[in-house]
């Protein structure tokens, strides 16, 4: 049986992989979904000085506390960036890497090389949309209910993590046992981005035909591809 700790994306929180989680753990599975430092119940917390690498320092502290070895780590959105810096950071705790609809970002690239997002409502420590952009793009796949439960949990993102470039020094040199899930109907990360990722990494390539948050269109079939080897 594998671990999983599973990372979520920007304006979310470990929320978002609830549908996910029991089909791993139903398969037994272990599972961990952290919150981001500054995200969703630790929006309080949100303050200057947060960006990719704290939170990702913080996941490796993570594992480190609760003695985590070969696990299975997925990034989804701008979780990927946080995933690719734990591995890098952590990777003698690393089984294995999936880049579900995930930035991957280069050493030195930042959020706006590779996505162009509308105007969103932002100041000094905190960015993200308004409520209606929110309904009317960034959950526009999701049926009725969904999207008004999301909607009632999404949170600003810390500023600097969608920002700043980011920093990995050696991610993309070393080799991985990885796995890239690009959503057919997703914009964002865009599928040249993916692809990318996915012939640097020499990673399985897999598909579904749904929008960026499978984990909530699809979370059985998602929670397949996560447990595909």
């Amino acid at each position: 049986m594998a671990t999983y700790v599973l990372l979520h994306g920007a304006y979310q929180g470990g929320w978002i992989w609830n549908r996910v989680t029991p089909h791993l753990r139903a398969a037994g599975h272990t599972v961990f979904t952290p919150t981001l430092d500054g995200c969703a119940e630790r929006r309080h917390a949100l303050r200057p000085g947060i960006d990719t690498e704290s939170q990702a320092a913080e996941i490796k502290e993570m594992l480190f506390f609760e003695d985590l070895h070969d696990i299975v780590l997925v990034g989804t959105s701008c979780g990927g960036m946080v995933a690719a810096r734990v591995a890098e950071t952590a990777r003698e705790r690393i089984g294995r890497i999936v880049m579900a609809d995930a930035l991957a970002l280069f050493n030195g690239e930042s959020v706006a090389d590779h996505v162009k997002r509308p105007g969103a409502v932002t100041d000094s420590i905190g960015t993200g949309p308004t409520r209606q952009d929110a309904a009317n793009r960034m959950f526009i796949s999701l049926d009725g209910p969904t999207k008004e439960w999301a909607l009632d949990r999404y949170t600003p993102h810390p500023v600097a993590a969608m920002a700043a470039p980011v920093k990995l020094d050696s991610f993309w040199q070393q080799s991985w046992n990885a796995s890239v899930i690009w959503c057919r109907q997703s914009v964002n990360p865009p599928v040249s981005h993916q692809k990318r990722a996915a012939e640097t990494l020499k990673a399985r390539w897999y598909e579904l035909d749904t929008g960026h948050y499978p984990m909530l269109t699809e979370p059985r079939a998602l929670a397949g591809l996560l447990m595909a080897e």
